[in-house]
């Protein structure tokens, strides 16, 4: 059994918001650092991930399987036991998702200081 996921996994300043890049969909890069270290139950995802809505997680689930990122595994029993696991193909992710992490961290104020002259020059 993996160790649970911090609630503070991500930062709410988090660079990866930041990062114009994407995959997938806006969610992706982070529901897949949180299956990094192991098969996960939807409601051990909702943890880190609180401020994502139930059903744009599902969407994001579904899309990651859909790409053969993400395996969904239900195990049969009296009460239904879903998880989510990286696939083979999905743990190649971790190094690309790494290095964008890496380069919105070194790149945090530039992406800042953007975003904030759009956001004035909109305004204006």
């Amino acid at each position: 059994m993996p160790t649970p996921l911090d609630p503070d996994m991500f930062d709410p300043v988090c660079p990866s918001t930041l990062i114009p890049l994407r995959f997938a969909d806006k969610w992706a890069g982070m529901v897949i650092r949180c299956l990094e270290h192991g098969p996960r139950r939807f409601s051990e995802l909702r943890v880190p991930l609180r401020t994502v809505s139930a059903q744009s997680l599902t969407a994001s689930l579904k899309n990651l399987q859909r790409d053969g990122l993400v395996a969904r595994t239900e195990r049969p029993g009296p009460e239904r036991h879903v998880e989510y696991a990286l696939t083979p193909l999905g743990r190649t992710m971790l190094p690309v998702i790494e290095a964008l992490c890496a380069w919105g961290t070194e790149h945090w104020d530039e992406l800042l200081d953007a975003r904030e002259a759009s956001a004035t020059a909109r305004t204006a």
